[in-house]
C-alpha cells in the first residue's frame, strides 16, 4: 500500500469536489443580473477544475500501478478489471513500439487475438483480454513476431457489418437503418418512427462514404461523417466476442434548436425502464403499474443515467449511455407521458423552457457559442423480460472498459500473474465504489454495494487478505455499526434495492 499517494493532489482534490457541488447548483436559467456568457464562462471553469483533477489522478493511478509489478526481460503490461465480476474483454494498450508484435496471456501462455488500432491520433495495442479478475488484474507479455492469424469476428459485406450475434446496416448520415438479431431469429430491430431509425440525428441519407478506421480479429470501428442536419460524426464499433454494439456521436457545428439523437426500437408492446440515481424506474403512471405520479407531474423529459431499456415479456433492447443527462419517450410532453413508445430520444443540447412571464428561453444560449460535443452508446439486446441487474451490469462494463498499463516495476514489486482486490458472491449485488476513507488511508477501504435485487441479500464478500475491523457507515463516513469479519470473510446484509456503505480495516 502507498500511503503517500495522491498527496501531491490535495489542493486539487479539494478544488474538485467544491466544483462538482456548484457546477449543478441552481442559478443555472441565466436570467438574472449575471450574463449570460459570465455565467457559461464560470460553469466551463467548475468542470475544468474537476476535468483536470480526474484525468491527472487516472493518469497517475495506471502509472503507480505499474510500477507495483515486477517487469521481466521482455516488455509486460497489465489489464485492471473496475467492476466486481470477472470479465472478457476489450482492453486498449497505448502502444508506439516496434511491430509485428504479439500479446501473451503470462497465466495460461497462450496468444490472445490482438490489432493495432488509432484513436484520436494515438496507436493502440487492442487485444482481447479474458478471465481478468474481479477488482483486480491480469499480467500480458510482449513478444516480436507476427501475430497468429485468427478468423475474423466480424465482416463488412457491402452495406452491413455482421458478427455472431448481429447483422446491421449503417447510412452515410450515421444513422442505423437495419439491426438483425442473430440470436433472436433474425429479429430487425429498428422500427422507423416519425422518420427516424436508430442513433439518427435526423438527417437524411446523406454525407461522406463510409470509412472503415481499424479493423482486425477483435474489432471492427466504421466512421461516417454528414453535414445533414447538422456537422457530425458517427464511429460504430462491434467486436467479435460480445454483443455490444458501441456508438461515438460527436457534433461539429454550433446549434440553438433542440436536438437529440433517436433510437426507434421495433419492440412491439414496449415498456421503459431506466435508471435515476441510484433507482431503476418504470416508465409509466402509479395507476399503470409505474413510478410517475399521476399528478403534478412532468413527464417530457426522463432522466438518463446508466442505462435505458425498452422491452416486453418476451424481448428486449438495452441502450447504455455515457453523457446525456436526460431523454424524451416518444413525444412525451410536459402533461403526457408517452408510456406505450418503443422510440428513445436521448438529448444533445438546445433549450428546453420558457420564462413563463414573458416567453423568453431560460439557460445558455447556444451552448455559449461551443461547437464540439461528445456522447457515448452502446446496444445489446436481451432474450426474456427485462432484468435490471443484467442491463446495469451491460453498461457498467461499457463505461467502465478494462484498463491497461506498461509494467515498469524491479526485482522487489509484485509478482503475482493475477490479483483479485475483493470479490462478492451474489450476482444480484454490485460493488458500486470502492477508495480510501475520507479520513485517511489507514483508516482503511470504503466500499458502497447496490443489492439491485427485489429481494434482501446476504451476500459474503471477500478479500485477499484478512479484515481486522469492518464497520457498517453512513454514505459520508460516518461509523454506525460495527460488523464482525471472519478473517478474509465479511458477511453484510441488504434489503431489497438497498444501497449500503462499508468500511475495511486492514
Amino acid at each position: 500500500t502507498n500511503k503517500t499517494f495522491g498527496n501531491d493532489l490535495s489542493q486539487a482534490r479539494d478544488n474538485a469536489w467544491q466544483s462538482l457541488g456548484m457546477y449543478w447548483e441552481h442559478n443555472w436559467t441565466a436570467d438574472g443580473p449575471v450574463s449570460r456568457k459570465a455565467r457559461a464562462d464560470w460553469q466551463v471553469r467548475q468542470q475544468q477544475l474537476l476535468g483536470d483533477y480526474v484525468d491527472t489522478l487516472f493518469n497517475h493511478s495506471l502509472q503507480t500501478l505499474g510500477s507495483q509489478l515486477r517487469s521481466v526481460s521482455q516488455p509486460s503490461f497489465f489489464v485492471f478489471n473496475p467492476l466486481s465480476w470477472m470479465r472478457s474483454d476489450v482492453a486498449d494498450l497505448l502502444y508506439d513500439g516496434p511491430y509485428p508484435i504479439k500479446a501473451i496471456d503470462r497465466a495460461t501462455g497462450k496468444e490472445v487475438r490482438s490489432q493495432l488500432v488509432e484513436k484520436a491520433g494515438k496507436k493502440f495495442l487492442r487485444i482481447l483480454a479474458e478471465n481478468i479478475p474481479s477488482v483486480g488484474y491480469k499480467i500480458f507479455d510482449l513478444k516480436s513476431g507476427l501475430p497468429a492469424i485468427m478468423p475474423a469476428g466480424v465482416k463488412i459485406d457491402g452495406d452491413y457489418i455482421s458478427n455472431a450475434f448481429y447483422r446491421l446496416r449503417m447510412n452515410r448520415s450515421g444513422a442505423i437503418t437495419e439491426w438483425y438479431d442473430s440470436l433472436g431469429n433474425g429479429r430487425q430491430l429498428v422500427k422507423v418512427t416519425d422518420g427516424k431509425y436508430l442513433n439518427d440525428l435526423g438527417g437524411s441519407d446523406t454525407g461522406n462514404d463510409l470509412v472503415i478506421e481499424n479493423a482486425g480479429p477483435v474489432s471492427i470501428t466504421v466512421k461516417a461523417v454528414s453535414a445533414s442536419p447538422l456537422l457530425h460524426t458517427v464511429r460504430l464499433t462491434m467486436y467479435a466476442h460480445n454483443n455490444r454494439v458501441e456508438i461515438e456521436d460527436s457534433i461539429q457545428q454550433n446549434f440553438g434548436d433542440v436536438t437529440t439523437w433517436a433510437f426507434s426500437f421495433n419492440v412491439p408492446e414496449p415498456t421503459t425502464h431506466h435508471e435515476e440515481l441510484g433507482t431503476v424506474l418504470t416508465a409509466k403512471k402509479q395507476s399503470r403499474g409505474g413510478h410517475y405520479a399521476d399528478e403534478n407531474a412532468r413527464y417530457d423529459w426522463q432522466t438518463f443515467n446508466h442505462f435505458a431499456n425498452v422491452s416486453n415479456n418476451n424481448y428486449g433492447v438495452n441502450l447504455s449511455n455515457l453523457d446525456c443527462s436526460f431523454f424524451k419517450l416518444g413525444n412525451s410532453s410536459l402533461d403526457s407521458l408517452w408510456e406505450g413508445s418503443a422510440q428513445l430520444n436521448a438529448l444533445a443540447g438546445g433549450n428546453i423552457d420558457k420564462k413563463v412571464e414573458d416567453g423568453g428561453t431560460l439557460g445558455i444560449l447556444k451552448q455559449n457559442g461551443n461547437k464540439d460535443f461528445l456522447y457515448h452508446f452502446a446496444l445489446s439486446t436481451q432474450q426474456g423480460k427485462f432484468d435490471p441487474v443484467k442491463s446495469m451490469r451491460f453498461s457498467l462494463e461499457h463505461q467502465n472498459p478494462l484498463l491497461a498499463g506498461m509494467i515498469t516495476g524491479g526485482t522487489s514489486a509484485a509478482p503475482a500473474n493475477t490479483f483479485s482486490l475483493l470479490t462478492v458472491n451474489d450476482p444480484n449485488v454490485l460493488l458500486w465504489s470502492i477508495k480510501p476513507a475520507e479520513d485517511r488511508v489507514n483508516k482503511g477501504l470504503i466500499t458502497r454495494f447496490w443489492n439491485m435485487a427485489t429481494t434482501p441479500a446476504q451476500p459474503m464478500v471477500q478479500s485477499n487478505r484478512p479484515i481486522k475491523a469492518a464497520w457498517k457507515t453512513s454514505h459520508i463516513e460516518t461509523d454506525e455499526l460495527r460488523l464482525q469479519p471472519a478473517g478474509k470473510m465479511l458477511r453484510v446484509q441488504l434489503k431489497p434495492l438497498q444501497m449500503n456503505t462499508y468500511r475495511l480495516v486492514y
